[in-house]
């Protein structure tokens, strides 16, 4: 069998008829500063052309907190590859703390305020992230609130 691999930014090929792969070491990494999550974009309109999809690994430091944030219109899964990440939102009521694990899924909904925590002292938590976007959206709020209930009305 002969395998025809095309590898991304690479070839002649129209972005849009072609299956795209993005080796570990083609990722765009962008450094974070100590105790913040660093992200690996794999599938963007940057990587790939992707006009919908976004794509990409976070590695989140021990003893580490992202700020409160939604993304916009965009949907957002997760998956787990290592580490126990806890999954911070609002439920109108009261703040709800979701603690993952490996081979775990989230499913964040646009405009959901919440924030990712990662309360180990020593393991980082690895997460797969896959947001409905070309590009990683990410909106800073000052508090989780209830969806329809924020300070800009959403």
């Amino acid at each position: 069998m002969t395998y025809d691999t095309h590898t991304a930014r690479g070839g002649d090929a129209p972005l849009n008829d072609r299956v795209h792969h993005v080796p570990a070491a083609a990722r765009d990494a962008h450094p974070a500063p100590a105790g913040r999550a660093a992200v690996h974009t794999a599938v963007s309109g940057g990587t790939t052309g992707s006009r919908r999809l976004w794509m990409g690994l976070v590695e989140n430091p021990p003893l580490s907190a992202t700020d409160n944030h939604h993304h916009g219109d965009s949907e957002a899964g997760v998956y787990v590859v290592s580490g126990h990440p806890v999954f911070v939102y609002h439920d109108g009521t009261r703040e709800v703390r979701l603690q993952g694990g490996p081979g775990d899924f989230f499913l964040v909904p646009p405009y959901v305020p919440h924030r990712e925590e990662n309360p180990d002292p020593e393991e980082p938590a690895v997460v797969v992230i896959a947001r409905t976007a070309q590009e990683p959206v990410k909106v800073s709020v000052p508090q989780l609130y209830r969806l329809g209930h924020g300070p800009d009305g959403t």
